[in-house]
């Protein structure tokens, strides 16, 4: 049985999809404290924190830009201030927009740039600090395969990707011998709002199911339970792992 008893957990983009799936299965493997991060939709995030506290955590809910470094500091901050220290970062919020690159304006590479990469960057400094301190913490980085083989017309996308995992690992060297494990996992295609226009038209997505070895895309629950793994005990042989959870999409492992 994977329990986080007594752990505090921080997940950033966390009042949808995989970040809401992870911080209510945290809750379920009874996380003592959970803080869950969003930008615009505060109601989904209220939604998800009530989710938690019925299953017995404690649970707040916390804005922050977390592209930007001195409001993912404050996050931090504010956890260490209410639970007195930080176990668990899951660092998973991100965007996905198309762009062909002749198309692609300054703008929309330096948005996806931002938030998909700068804000793992930001999530795993402002961490890794108070994590030092106590002599452990799991980080879990949520990349994507599009950072193993890349994605037309996503190319920023799959390049912030690509970021992370080499971030991860960088970081699994640099903070393992300090006792800090460092992990990803990498979805492919997840049934999530977040790609529920392709997924809607069914010529698409009877052309998405012709390259997936298990005929279906993953649900956000089927991506949390590899994340929690990491956030667990059972997972204390493996640092600067990229555990793929793609339905077979892609085989690299």
């Amino acid at each position: 049985m994977i329990s986080l008893a007594d752990k505090v957990a921080l997940i950033t983009g966390a009042s949808r999809g995989i970040g809401a799936a992870t911080a209510r299965l945290f809750a379920q493997a009874g996380a003592r404290g959970i803080v869950i991060n969003y930008h615009a939709n505060r109601d989904a995030a209220e939604a998800v924190r009530e989710d938690c506290i019925a299953f017995g955590a404690d649970a707040i809910v916390v804005r922050a830009d977390v592209a930007k470094v001195s409001s993912v500091r404050a996050m931090v901050g504010k956890t260490v201030s209410r639970y007195g220290r930080l176990d668990i970062v899951v660092a998973n919020a991100g965007i996905w927009k198309g762009a062909p690159i002749e198309e692609m304006s300054e703008a929309q590479w330096d948005e996806t740039i931002d938030t998909n990469l700068k804000s793992v960057y930001a999530t795993c400094s402002a961490a890794a600090a108070h994590m030092l301190s106590q002599g452990s913490g799991r980080i879990i980085t949520v990349s994507s395969t599009a950072g193993q083989r890349g994605e037309a017309f996503h190319s920023h996308y799959a390049a912030s990707k690509g970021g992370i995992i080499s971030l991860t690992k960088a970081l699994a060297a640099e903070l393992g011998p300090r006792g800090i494990f460092v992990n990803s996992v990498a979805p492919g295609w997840v049934d999530t709002d977040m790609s529920a226009e392709p997924l809607a038209s069914r010529a698409e997505r009877r052309k998405i199911m012709s390259l997936i070895p298990l005929q279906r895309v993953a649900t956000a629950e089927e991506i949390a339970g590899p994340i929690l793994f990491l956030a667990s005990d059972l997972s204390n042989g493996m640092t600067g792992e990229i555990l793929n959870v793609n339905c077979g999409s892609v085989l690299c492992g």
